[in-house]
């Protein structure tokens, strides 16, 4: 879930994004060809680490700003940045499409085993780390369960693992704010089309259903090693996150920030940098 469809302030506040060395990559996925705008940092460590960066429920690649490569140099390590569909100057999401109660599965079953695969990143083989943020970060859950011969390691900010009342009225919140100001015109910076960004992630979160959604059983799966992230003053989900993330992955190392609210990157980055520096630097 996204920090930034309900933050306008902090949205309002950021460096419009400058020109990227971002690119495409074009894969089939829910029945048509998609492009995903993608971005390379340090590929020139080429014997290093990857890192993979999994955006929030509203993001892009722009709108990491710079915390991606501030962090691949803290570690030494190369990353990958990208959009997923309907985000950034990816592929919008079509105006009739409505996304399924699945669709972070999706995401991580589907979309970015495709994307590593136009890339040529063979997963088994290098075993890249995943770093996800809010929605972002539930995606990189799902995907290091699912493949956990194809990931070394995760790093999830703000991550979700069931529907909470302080999520969806954070979310109502977002919905009101996207229709009452100037919102959508912020997110028209980082979007190509921003009610493709919108409503895809805005209406699934409202959508009754939804609120029956977990992932808690699944991904007791996970393998790997594990650093979950999240702020004190989280407007988006109390700490049962990802304390409940511990409870069934019992390998999870948990860093619970104060003076920090749901994006902890930017809330805390020095925080965060130090902490994936160390927690990489044990293992």
């Amino acid at each position: 879930m996204p920090e930034t469809a309900i933050s306008g302030r902090e949205i309002a506040a950021m460096p419009a994004p400058s020109a990227s060395s971002s690119a495409h990559a074009t894969i089939e996925w829910g029945g048509r060809t998609v492009r995903i705008e993608y971005a390379w940092l340090a590929p020139q460590r080429t014997h290093a680490p990857l890192m993979v960066f999994l955006h929030e429920g509203l993001g892009s690649l722009a709108m990491w700003k710079r915390f991606p490569r501030h962090l691949c140099d803290a570690l030494g390590w190369r990353g990958l940045v990208y959009s997923r569909p309907g985000y950034g100057r990816s592929t919008p999401r079509a105006a009739e499409e409505a996304w399924g109660l699945d669709f972070m599965h999706r995401q991580a079953h589907d979309v970015l085993p495709a994307l590593l695969r136009a890339l040529d990143v063979d997963a088994q083989r290098s075993r890249p780390w995943l770093f996800g943020h809010s929605d972002g970060a539930s995606i990189a859950l799902l995907y290091a369960a699912r493949f956990p011969e194809a990931v070394a390691g995760a790093v999830v900010l703000a991550p979700h693992i069931m529907v909470e009342d302080l999520s969806v009225a954070s979310i109502a919140q977002a919905r009101d704010a996207y229709l009452g100001t100037d919102l959508r015109q912020r997110l028209a910076r980082y979007h190509d089309d921003p009610d493709s960004a919108f409503w895809g992630w805005n209406d699934i979160w409202l959508h009754p259903p939804f609120r029956r959604w977990s992932i808690r059983e699944e991904i007791g799966t996970i393998a790997c090693p594990l650093l979950a992230i999240q702020g004190l003053d989280d407007e988006y989900g109390t700490l049962e996150q990802i304390r409940g993330i511990a409870q069934v992955v019992p390998q999870t190392r948990l860093l619970e920030l104060p003076a920090c609210a749901h994006s902890p990157h930017r809330d805390q980055p020095e925080a965060v940098i130090s902490a994936v520096r160390e927690f990489v630097g044990i293992l």
